[in-house]
């Protein structure tokens, strides 16, 4: 049955990929398989960068000729291969987590050995226990009502076998990385779901901003995962093993070793889990290595919903999870990771205030979502963080729909500011909408409510240095995620149309889009309370057992049932200030936002432009990158190399040559005349040679 689950995706990769292939030779004959294979781009962006799109432009006649071609041979068959493989994987995922969580039948599925060079060996197996199970049913589900809305969604577009294969790579991938048995098996499905991130992001790649934004989201990747690799070095040097086991078995004797590092006598498990949190980092948008979600936007709107709303930015999590035996043991390193958690969630929170793009504003709610679940990973209460990260999966997915069929409804238009007045309109799609922000909001009996109250709780009890810290920033970011929730809602479906002929024109999207919004409703209301006792409860451990660690000095999961009166009741105070504010603001007297924004121009702007940290960045390292690498170009390489490297010697020697053949005139007078010059020079030497004796 795991082989099952984690190889389907595979299989339904492959399919779709050959389908796409024979479509792109029926398409171009004697072009090969590659010629047109993405002139999406501009002209055929349906929803997020086509025609009419928000910022969309169409750059030549050759896609307004392929605005309307007819789509790829075989795209029903793609889409209807992958999404019914999928469905197959998201129930035997569900029968799992039953089984593995309540049936305690965890296990190691071998497969094959990968690779062996002296002392590191590597087995390809399958890791399956509570965690596996919790991230199965995560990517799996929201996996499979990706697939079946981007069937709605994507139906103008010509490639979408193209898109179907993309998707069911990164799930595949996605897959190996929860089932990793190894760091190095982690690794792959790690750099797997980079991959397949980039070539979604960028699907419509004719399209130079979803160009930009794919290696802007690849390149920051890479710098999380060389400290992700750097971590997983030194493992290695430390234990002599990768595979979690042995690891872990022998983590309690690295405490009090030290690794030198850059002359610096540094603890080796806290310099360890810092580089492995760096990756952790990147792969999930945190403070500093953050700046790739938001442009990620410019991908399709299922991609936007599968990857950086519930899977692939959740990888980082679920690897310091996987790996909480070491972070237990580095108590510093914890502290780290619970500075970082709580300053994005803040962070975060603060910039979607104003943001206007209605696929940017959840965007930004996840970046500081994710913040959350580091907080609960810093103080120790793994379980709960993987708690938020189960509930977070739902709504978050269920907005970043329900955002694309507002898209679909309104034209393409993204922008909140030309919206409003929707919810008559489409009135199912804002009513799931309704249902999303309550949860992300936090309102009682949702499923956010039990998920992020209990982290904020947890944040109250930890016992770490950055503990007050961490539950000040998430306090104050449940305060502005309401009002930012809230102000999308309001905008978008309340209040007079600003677009009368879009919003005449508006109309619900198909049923294979509102199906899967309903079960994304439905998980956002029911995730909650019927896991909250093997979560966050008094059953953890017996749930989750050795799958994680549960640190008999730190009792931050009992001391969360005994927290003071006012901070159970604080989160819920704040979700109904900001609602309140949110309400006054945009319903009553839409004037003062306005106002405001006059008013404090230079805040708006800082707040508008995401603390400048685009700007800061090309500044500090884009523009003295490119300044290197044209010096290297002009002086090194063409200068230099050309003008006295090969290039230049076999440049003097033309020279030189060129010159002697101007000597063989042909003429018989002027090589006498040399033979002439010759013979008097050389009796000339002759005669002062002589002399001299």
């Amino acid at each position: 049955m795991y082989q099952a689950i984690v190889f389907l995706p595979l299989l339904g990769a492959i399919l779709a990929g050959v389908i796409a292939l024979v479509g792109a030779r029926a398409r171009f004959p004697g072009k090969g398989p590659v010629a047109g294979a993405g002139d999406t781009a501009a002209g055929h962006g349906p929803h997020d960068g086509g025609p009419g799109a928000h910022g969309g432009v169409i750059h030549s006649s050759h896609h307004e000729e392929d605005a309307h071609e007819p789509a790829a041979t075989g795209s029903r068959t793609a889409e209807l291969i992958t999404t019914t493989l999928l469905v197959i994987c998201m129930i035997l995922s569900w029968i799992a987590f039953v089984d593995v969580g309540f049936g305690h039948h965890e296990m190691r599925v071998p497969v094959f050995t990968w690779m062996t060079a002296g002392d590191l060996k590597v087995d390809w197996s399958l890791r399956i226990d509570t965690l596996t199970a919790v991230m199965l049913v995560v990517v799996n589900t929201v996996s499979a009502f990706v697939h079946l809305y981007s069937i709605g969604y994507m139906h103008e577009d010509p490639y979408r076998p193209r898109f179907f294969a993309y998707l069911s790579m990164f799930t595949f991938a996605m897959l190996m990385l929860v089932t990793a048995d190894n760091l190095v098996q982690l690794f792959f499905g790690w750099e797997g779901v980079g991959l397949a991130s980039y070539l979604l992001i960028g699907f419509w790649y004719h399209k130079p901003e979803a160009n930009a934004a794919a290696i802007k989201a690849f390149i920051v990747n890479r710098i999380g995962d060389f400290g992700f690799a750097l971590g997983i070095f030194a493992i290695f040097m430390l234990t002599g093993a990768i595979d979690f086991d042995t690891v872990f078995a022998q983590a309690p004797s690295l405490t009090g070793k030290t690794i030198n590092f850059f002359g610096w006598q540094a603890d080796a498990l806290t310099i360890t889990c810092l580089f492995l949190f760096m990756g952790a980092m990147g792969k999930s948008a945190q403070f500093l290595l953050h700046t790739w979600l938001p442009d990620a936007m410019e991908g399709p709107t299922p991609v936007s919903a599968l990857i950086h709303a519930a899977t692939m930015v959740t990888a980082g999590v679920f690897m310091v999870a996987r790996l909480s035996p070491l972070f237990e043991l580095a108590p510093n390193a914890q502290t780290f990771v619970t500075l970082i958690g709580a300053t994005t969630a803040f962070f975060a929170a603060t910039i979607g205030l104003v943001q206007n793009d209605i696929k940017r504003i959840v965007a930004y709610s996840t970046c500081s979502q994710l913040g959350y679940m580091f907080v609960a990973m810093g103080v120790g209460a793994y379980s709960v963080g993987m708690f938020h990260l189960f509930t977070h999966a739902f709504f978050k997915a269920l907005l970043f729909l329900g955002s694309g069929s507002v898209i679909h409804a309104m034209h393409h238009e993204q922008d909140i500011r030309n919206m409003g007045g929707l919810k008559d309109r489409i009135p199912y799609t804002y009513i799931v909408m309704l249902v999303g922000t309550l949860a992300l909001t936090g309102f009682p009996l949702t499923a956010g409510y039990f998920s992020k109250d209990a982290i904020i709780e947890a944040a109250f009890v930890g016992k770490n240095p950055m503990a007050l810290y961490g539950f000040i920033c998430t306090v104050a970011a449940a305060l502005l995620t309401s009002f930012y929730s809230w102000r999308l809602i309001f905008k978008t479906f309340h209040g007079e149309p600003h677009d009368r002929k879009h919003w005449r024109e508006a109309h619900e999207s198909p049923m294979v889009m509102l199906i899967p919004l309903g079960f994304l409703a439905a998980g956002s209301v029911l995730a909650g309370l019927p896991f909250k006792e093997i979560f966050a409860g008094r059953g953890v451990e017996g749930f989750f057992r050795e799958s994680l660690a549960f640190a008999k000095s730190n009792h931050v999961l009992e001391d969360m049932h005994h927290v003071p009166l006012y901070v159970g009741i604080l989160p819920t105070a704040m979700m109904l200030v900001g609602f309140l504010v949110a309400w006054h603001f945009y319903i009553r007297r839409p004037d003062i936002p306005v106002d405001l924004a006059r008013q404090h121009d230079w805040l708006y702007r800082f707040l508008l432009n995401k603390w400048y940290f685009d700007e800061l960045y090309d500044l500090i390292f884009v523009r003295p990158t490119k300044w290197l690498g044209r010096l290297l170009w002009k002086s090194g390489d063409g200068w230099l190399i050309d003008g006295f490297g090969p290039d230049g010697v076999s440049a003097r020697v033309l020279d030189v040559t060129r010159n002697v053949v101007r000597l063989q005139t042909g003429y018989l007078y002027h090589y006498a005349f040399a033979m002439l010059i010759g013979a008097a020079a050389f009796i000339t030497w002759f005669m002062f040679l002589a002399g001299t004796h």
